[in-house]
C-alpha cells in the first residue's frame, strides 16, 4: 500500500553490555570502563507490505541481535580493532552491519547508541 507522499518508520530498541576506552581522552574515559548500551533502530519505507508493516518487529529484532552478538559482553577496542570506540563509532558500526542484513526496499533510517540516559550519538541515512 502506498499512501500519499509519506514515509513509514518502524523502531525497535535493544541493550548490550560492553567495555571500552577512549585512549586519547583527557578525562576518566581513557581508562577501561563499561556501559549498558541502549540501541534504537529505525527502518523506513515508502510503502508497507501485505500485512501493513514496514518489517515484522521480530524479524528486525533478530537481525539486530545478529549484529549485537558481535559486540555484546566484549572489549570493544579489541573486537572492533579501534583505539577509540565512541558512541558515534558504535552507531556507524551497527548501521553498516545491520544495513547489510535488511531486505531490499527497506532502508535503515536511524541508529542511536546511548551510553547512558543523558548521552547518545546517532547515525542517520542521508540518501533521501
Amino acid at each position: 500500500m502506498v499512501v500519499e507522499s509519506v514515509e513509514f518508520r518502524s523502531w525497535i530498541k535493544a541493550r548490550f553490555e560492553a567495555a571500552h576506552k577512549v585512549a586519547r581522552h583527557l578525562g576518566k574515559c581513557r581508562e577501561l570502563h563499561g556501559h549498558t548500551y541502549i540501541v534504537e533502530v529505525a527502518v523506513s519505507s515508502r510503502e508497507v507490505n501485505e500485512l501493513n508493516m514496514v518489517i515484522d518487529f521480530e524479524e528486525l529484532r533478530s537481525k539486530l541481535s545478529e549484529v549485537l552478538k558481535i559486540i555484546d559482553h566484549k572489549y570493544l577496542n579489541e573486537v572492533l580493532q579501534e583505539e577509540n570506540v565512541t558512541a558515534e563509532f558504535l552507531a556507524l558500526f551497527i548501521y553498516r552491519e545491520l544495513s547489510k542484513r535488511l531486505p531490499q526496499g527497506i532502508k535503515l533510517a536511524v541508529v542511536r547508541v546511548y551510553e547512558n540516559p543523558d548521552y547518545w550519538a546517532e547515525v542517520m541515512c542521508s540518501d533521501r
